[in-house]
């Protein structure tokens, strides 16, 4: 199933400056908006967050595109290749982009970009970076060896203090073994770094992937679809379902040492209709562990077991409402509580500090009007 790039993922060449907001080390000077605190604004189109040992926190931005070669858009207009993808790093009240120039495919508004979409680290070790592709991967084929479109799909590492990268696998390539056996299309959009892999959500493919340090690529587990009730303007038949794709779009750790991976779900996007699926490291079995959620784009585990869970679209992507919303499930699955949804829009990624508090990627979509916001639950 394609993963939209229009609606999650997606023509100005450049990186626009940072409009950043200091921070003092343990204590965040920041914007007051809604209830939470701005501590970076002025990014481009921010995805994945992560933190390292030290408390820096990464983050990844998918960039605004560029000038060219262009890709048909998935029913939309045209989408064009640059340079403009990049790591920002927030640390002791600093925050630069450490990584830049990393391709970025965005509409002529730098809107939806496809490019970084991730980065996790293990402990202190170095940033893991995937980049999307939302395609079927031998469309990079057509362009030369140097040209940016060759690195999208790929799984990168930010080495030498985090000033330098290295694509260590191509991760889009692996779905021409077309592991959930439907059309063939990767997008990687996840990454958790563990000690000695770094597991992969390809949510163009709907599998979970793992990448070994030695550059094999594994199939842990397919996703299958659901059926769903079929929207109305389709003009079906009353009671008529059709298949909706998993879409996985986030992978973290569990307390119990499994992987737990969110699905924002594939057209009709069900309302109600996307899972929380528990993974056994070996891949076998994967079961649903929570269900009952709306545009899944990311998930955390809090100390005390509870499942924090965040809705790129709480009212369902067909809805045209880009209004967000954060839900925390507890431990044995007894109570849910909405935690944040004033303010939060087009939420796209989601972590929690040492302090406790949640750090969203919000605007998620935009270019240079992209945040990160603290929330304390």
């Amino acid at each position: 199933m394609r993963f939209d790039k229009r609606i999650v993922t997606g023509v100005a060449a450049g990186a626009a400056a940072l409009g950043l907001v200091s921070a003092g080390a343990g204590r965040l000077t920041a914007q007051d908006s809604g209830g939470f605190q701005v501590i970076l604004s002025g990014l481009d189109n921010p995805r994945g967050l992560a933190f390292a040992g030290n408390g820096a926190l990464y983050v990844a931005e998918a960039g605004r595109g560029g000038d060219g070669p262009c890709l048909p858009g998935e029913g939309g207009p045209d989408v064009c290749l640059g340079r403009t993808g990049a790591v920002t790093r927030l640390y002791r009240g600093v925050a630069r982009r450490v990584i830049t120039g990393l391709p970025s495919l965005a509409a002529p508004d730098g809107s939806g970009a496809t490019g970084p979409h991730d980065v996790s680290i293990h402990g202190n070790g170095n940033p893991q970076v995937v980049i999307g592709l939302g395609d079927n991967p031998d469309v990079r084929m057509a362009f030369p060896d140097d040209n940016p479109i060759r690195r999208l799909g790929f799984l990168a590492e930010l080495r030498s203090g985090g000033n330098r990268l290295s694509y260590t696998h191509d991760v889009s390539r692996h779905e021409l073994k077309n592991p959930d056996r439907d059309v063939v299309d990767s997008n990687p959009y996840s990454v958790l770094a563990d000690d000695s892999a770094q597991i992969i959500a390809d949510a163009g493919g709907n599998s979970l992937l793992r990448a070994a340090k030695n550059g094999t690529i594994k199939t842990l587990t397919v996703f299958p679809p659901q059926l769903v009730d079929a929207p109305p303007f389709l003009g079906l038949p009353p009671g008529t379902q059709i298949p909706a794709a998993s879409v996985p779009t986030c992978v973290a750790i569990g307390p119990d040492s499994a992987y737990y991976v969110g699905e924002l779900t594939g057209f009709p996007f069900p309302v109600g209709g996307a899972r929380v699926w528990r993974v056994p490291q070996n891949g076998r079995s994967p079961q649903v562990y929570r269900s009952g959620f709306t545009n899944v784009l990311d998930i955390a585990f809090a100390r005390d077991g509870s499942l924090y869970v965040l809705e790129h679209a709480a009212n369902g992507l067909l809805s045209g409402d880009p209004a967000s919303r954060i839900i925390r499930v507890s431990a044995d699955g007894s109570q849910r509580t909405t935690i944040a949804d004033t303010g939060l829009t087009n939420a796209t990624a989601m972590a929690i500090g040492r302090d406790g508090a949640l750090y969203v990627s919000n605007n998620g979509t935009s270019a240079g009007t992209g945040q990160v916001v603290r929330i304390v639950p």
